[in-house]
C-alpha cells in the first residue's frame, strides 16, 4: 500500500485559505442573490460616488452627502473606492442593504497594482494626485518611493512625495539625516514636489491641507509610515485607528483595512488605502519601467544594442549618461534593481503576454 504523502505546513495553509475563500464566496453570493429588487421596488436612478467597497456591497454617497449601503448588479465587473456610479434606492431596506448599483461611469484615472490571484487589481479611481508617504521611521526607503513614482507615471496621476514624522529626525544619526536629505534633493532636482509633515508637532500640516484642497488624492506608502496618523491630523474628528511600529519586526502595523473616501472641510477628497510593505511592478515591461524614470527620457533608444539590459552592456546610453553626471547614480541603481525584480518574478509573463 502506497504511503500517503504528508503535506507541508505551507501547503496546509494554502488549502485552508482556499477552503475559507470558497466558503466566504458562497456566503456572499447567497446573500447577493437573495437581495433583489424589481423595478417597481426602486426609486429613480441617481448619481453617486463609491465611498468604500465591501465584497459584494459598497457604500454610495449621493449628491446630498448621504451614504447608503448597496448591492451590486452582476454585470459590474470592477468597482473601487472613488468610482462614479449610477444607483437606485430601494423603497424598503433588505438585510441592511438600501439600494443597488446599476452602472459604473468611465474612470478618469485608476491606480492599480498586480495581485497574484486577481491579476491587475485596481486600488482607487478618479484620483488626481498621489501622495507618496515616506517617513524617518521605521526606515526611509527610496526604492519604494521610486516604485510608486513609476506607477504614478504610468497612470498620468501627479505624484507628491511627503516625508512624514520629521519630528523624529533628531533621533536618527547625522549620517542617516544626510542620506535622506540627499535623496530628497534628487527628487526635487528631477522635478518632483517634496513636502514635509509631522502629526505630532503639526509642522507642515497647513501646507499639506492646501495641497489637498483642490484634488481627489490618495495616500500610498509602506505600512508604518503614518498614513492614518496624518489623516487624523488633517481630519481631527475622524479618529482613524493607528498603531505603533512593531518592536519585534521593525515594520509598520496595518491599520487601514478597507479603502475609504473622506472629504476635507477646506475642500478636496482623500482616499485612505490599506498599507502595503511592497509595491510590485512585475506586471510592467522593462520599457514601461524605464519610462517611469522621467529623467531617462532623453537617452531612451540611444543604446548601442536594442536588447540592452542597462547594466554593464557596452554602449548603454543610460550608463554613459550617469558617468557624464546627467543621471543620478542612485536612480540608475534603483532602476536596475526594479528590472532585476521583473526578471526574478515567474508570474511576469502572465501579465505581459
Amino acid at each position: 500500500m502506497a504511503k500517503t504523502k504528508k503535506l507541508t505546513k505551507g501547503q496546509q495553509r494554502r488549502i485552508k485559505a482556499n477552503h475559507d475563500k470558497k466558503l466566504a464566496t458562497k456566503h456572499s453570493n447567497s446573500t447577493a442573490t437573495t437581495i433583489q429588487w424589481d423595478d417597481g421596488e426602486l426609486d429613480a436612478p441617481e448619481q453617486g460616488v463609491i465611498i468604500s467597497r465591501f465584497g459584494q456591497h459598497a457604500d454610495v454617497e449621493n449628491s446630498q452627502g448621504q451614504i447608503f449601503r448597496c448591492n451590486l448588479r452582476r454585470s459590474i465587473a470592477s468597482l473601487v473606492c472613488g468610482d462614479k456610479v449610477q444607483w437606485r434606492l430601494g423603497k424598503e431596506t433588505k438585510h441592511a442593504i438600501t439600494g443597488i448599483i446599476e452602472a459604473v461611469h468611465d474612470r478618469e484615472s485608476v491606480l492599480s497594482r498586480p495581485d497574484v490571484y486577481d491579476g491587475i487589481k485596481p486600488i482607487a479611481a478618479n484620483i488626481s494626485q498621489i501622495l507618496i508617504i515616506a517617513s524617518v521611521l521605521p526606515v526611509f526607503n527610496s526604492d519604494i518611493i521610486d516604485r510608486y513614482l513609476v506607477a504614478a507615471e504610468q497612470t498620468g496621476i501627479t505624484p507628491v512625495i511627503v516625508l512624514n514624522k520629521i519630528d523624529l529626525l533628531s533621533t536618527i544619526s547625522v549620517i542617516e539625516q544626510e542620506k535622506i536629505a540627499q535623496q530628497l534633493s534628487i527628487y526635487k532636482a528631477i522635478g518632483y514636489q517634496v513636502m514635509y509633515a509631522s502629526s505630532q508637532s503639526m509642522e507642515g500640516i497647513p501646507a499639506l491641507t492646501l495641497q489637498l484642497a483642490k484634488h481627489t488624492s490618495i495616500f500610498v506608502g509602506q505600512s508604518g509610515v503614518g498614513k492614518s496618523t496624518l489623516v487624523n491630523a488633517l481630519m481631527p474628528n475622524l479618529g482613524l485607528l493607528t498603531q505603533e511600529v512593531s518592536e519585534n519586526s521593525g515594520l509598520g502595523q496595518h491599520t487601514t483595512t478597507v479603502a475609504r473616501l473622506y472629504h476635507f472641510l477646506e475642500g478636496g477628497d482623500l482616499i485612505d488605502s490599506p498599507g502595503i510593505r511592497e509595491f510590485g511592478l512585475w506586471h510592467l515591461t522593462p520599457d514601461q519601467v524605464c519610462s517611469g524614470f522621467i529623467e531617462f527620457s532623453d537617452f531612451l533608444g540611444l543604446c548601442k544594442f536594442r536588447d540592452c539590459k542597462h547594466l554593464a552592456d557596452p554602449g548603454c546610453a543610460l550608463v554613459t549618461a550617469m558617468h557624464n553626471n546627467q543621471i543620478y547614480p542612485a536612480r540608475l541603481a534603483s532602476f536596475q534593481r526594479i528590472l532585476a525584480s521583473l526578471n526574478d518574478n515567474k508570474l511576469t509573463s502572465r501579465f505581459n503576454d
